[in-house]
């Protein structure tokens, strides 16, 4: 028997919807066409006609003629449901649908979802036909929202990493993903006093990480150049001259500022939480209007080093070493207070959101 088949759901705005799946999708592709159904740009199949009854009862004729199986999911469609979860979330979300026709589509999320719970597993265990992405700009935060596999009813809600924490597989920071009951509100409610403010703390906890290996990184370099020069001697045991001196000073601050760079992308965000006042080391307040001086220094270096004219490399060791040099002095005082500053948590829901989801609920 071919692994091809059919699900059947129904959109809100346009009524019985298809979606093709299975390791020979094109089979059910070709029975959808075949058919009268229209792919839409998301890979979702749409009758054409007002009496989609015949169309799908024609289908079901033509698709055992292809040996595609037909299934009739007992959910709302994923889009629909993803729409009403955004709708009742603080910020503004964007959703899409995302299908996986072919079951190995979906291990192409595995390197990019931040997860440590049920999702993250069941994305590598189980066959996923379609789920639905939710993304809040402004924040940066990119949601997946699928249907739990294994059971009849509700959601499992779990975080792509943000931008620049990509590949967040197997992370010990991720998040973990939770599930969420079919309605809307009670969904929401979960979403943004669970998941997010979990989510923020896991960004900000991961963010700091890489500050501090990338820190690390520089120190542990510098450290060798220190004991190169107080030996007087190459790597090889040769007399260190001048030149190999030169060469030695050269690699380790095109090294730094590699590593650095590291520390301009992720600094900022966790710079802006730090509340020296409120922490137990107030007078830090000083060294971190110091350390935020540097970054936006080495900032805008690197603009003109990517987007700008010319900057010669020498120039550019220059100008970096003192921002690099400022946060090897201080960058355990900025650990300190960012290991204690607490993410902002998003704005709670109107307690009236649970009871309109009831409500629409029952209405269905």
């Amino acid at each position: 028997m071919a692994d091809a088949q059919i699900i059947l759901a129904y959109a809100r705005k346009s009524g019985i919807v298809a979606i093709a799946h299975g390791e020979e999708h094109e089979l059910a592709r070709t029975a959808l066409a075949e058919t009268g159904f229209r792919r839409d740009d998301d890979g979702v199949y749409h009758p054409p006609v007002d009496d989609p009854e015949t169309m799908v009862a024609g289908l079901v004729t033509c698709a055992n003629g292809h040996h595609v199986t037909v299934h009739t999911s007992g959910r709302r469609f994923i889009g629909d449901a993803a729409r009403d979860l955004a709708s009742q979330l603080p910020g503004q979300w964007r959703t899409s649908v995302q299908i996986f026709s072919h079951p190995s589509w979906q291990e192409d999320l595995v390197p990019w979802i931040w997860d440590s719970g049920e999702l993250g597993r069941a994305i590598q265990s189980e066959r996923i036909p379609y789920a639905a992405t939710l993304r809040d700009a402004a924040h940066g935060t990119t949601l997946l929202f699928a249907e739990r596999p294994g059971h009849e009813v509700g959601y499992l809600v779990g975080a792509f990493a943000p931008e620049g924490l990509e590949e967040g597989y197997a992370d010990p920071h991720g998040p973990r993903s939770i599930v969420v009951p079919p309605f809307s509100g009670r969904a929401a409610r979960a979403v943004a006093d669970r998941f997010l403010p979990a989510y923020e703390q896991a960004v900000h906890a991961r963010r700091t990480a890489v500050v501090a290996a990338a820190l690390e990184s520089i120190r542990a370099d510098y450290g060798g150049w220190q004991a190169v020069v107080a030996s007087g001697r190459s790597s090889d045991a040769t007399p260190l001259s001048a030149a190999a001196l030169g060469a030695a000073s050269e690699e380790l601050l095109d090294n730094s500022w590699r590593s650095f760079v590291t520390v301009v992308d992720h600094a900022p965000p966790l710079l802006v939480r730090c509340r020296p006042a409120s922490s137990p080391w107030p007078a830090d307040a000083e060294t971190l209007s110091r350390l935020a001086d540097a970054v936006t220094a080495a900032e805008d270096l690197g603009v003109e080093v990517t987007l700008g004219g010319f900057v010669a490399p020498r120039e550019r060791r220059a100008r970096a070493w003192p921002a690099i040099e400022t946060w090897l002095a201080d960058g355990e005082t900025f650990l300190r207070q960012a290991r204690v500053s607490a993410p902002h948590r998003r704005p709670a829901l109107p307690i009236s959101a649970p009871s309109r989801s009831l409500a629409a609920g029952r209405g269905r």
